[in-house]
């Protein structure tokens, strides 16, 4: 009787201990696509703002179809601004650059807070957005260019 127990007693600790794996890396996925998500959102809110500010006539503050000069004041943004370079903002999902801006299109990058090697990237056009894949090694691939 002795030797069924402890077989017993064997046999759900290594279930137990595979359905304890699988949840660890259950709640893993669901935490990197949640990320994921909030950049998304995030990169469409910026996308949105920023492509408003482009149709904005100079004469009250806007970009006179153009995104020369655009930062993260230019526009509303829920999250804080770096006051040295206006060009960088973080809020709690992420922190975002703004770089490559011409007078039809710029890039915004997006590092995911607490997972810092998920990376995203947008690329802003007037009338479109285009996002990048995501990436998983620190590196946001680029999206491709905006077409005239």
């Amino acid at each position: 009787m002795g030797q069924q127990q402890l077989l017993l007693l064997i046999l759900v600790l290594i279930i137990v201990g595979i359905a304890s794996y699988l949840a660890i890396d259950l709640f893993s996925s669901a935490s990197d696509a949640s990320a994921e998500d909030a950049l998304k959102a995030d990169l469409s809110t910026i996308a949105a703002s920023s492509q408003s500010y482009y149709y904005k006539p100079a004469m009250i503050g806007g970009g006179g179809s153009s995104f020369e000069g655009i930062n993260f004041n230019k526009f509303s943004f829920s999250g804080t601004v770096q006051s040295a370079i206006p060009r960088e903002a973080e809020n709690e999902n992420g922190s975002y650059t703004i770089s490559d801006v011409a007078a039809g299109e710029f890039l915004v990058t997006a590092i995911a807070k607490g997972q810092e090697l998920t990376t995203m990237a947008v690329r802003v056009c007037p009338d479109t957005f285009r996002v990048g894949t995501v990436g998983r090694d620190g590196t946001a691939p680029e999206p491709p260019a905006c077409t005239p």
